[in-house]
């Protein structure tokens, strides 16, 4: 059986290897973008349809945005195993469950604060309507 810290270096090389991945693949991306690279293959294989072309350059932003967003929540993570704090829920302050944080690493509610904040943003959104 492993120990916590034990757990804790081998998540934090899981993490950082993940890390290291998204930011090698947005890196490829953002030169594809910059470069142009994209919409000259969508260009060539579809004749001037620029619906999508644009399309195409939408999703590779959007695939950026969530790539960023990963990678806010992995750097958090990392910042929490520093800092001691790793596996705390934000809300309460209880432990997070190991079964939780295998699944999601980067969480940072226990089941019952996030299962809260969900019920109350579906409440929220249907205000909206």
């Amino acid at each position: 059986m492993k120990t916590n810290g034990e757990r804790l270096h081998l998540l934090r090389k899981s993490l950082i290897a993940k890390r290291d991945s998204i930011l090698k693949e947005a890196k490829e991306e953002l030169a594809k973008y910059i470069s142009g690279e994209n919409r000259q293959l969508v260009d060539t294989a579809l004749d001037d349809d620029w619906a999508v072309v644009d399309t195409s350059e939408d999703l590779n932003l959007m695939r950026l945005t969530t790539q960023r967003s990963t990678l806010f929540e992995i750097n958090e993570a990392l910042r929490k195993i520093a800092e001691d704090t790793y596996g705390i829920c934000e809300e309460c302050g209880d432990e997070i469950s190991e079964k939780r944080l295998s699944i999601m690493p980067s969480a940072t509610l226990c089941i019952n604060c996030q299962e809260d904040k969900e019920r109350l943003e579906a409440i929220e959104k249907e205000d909206l309507r």
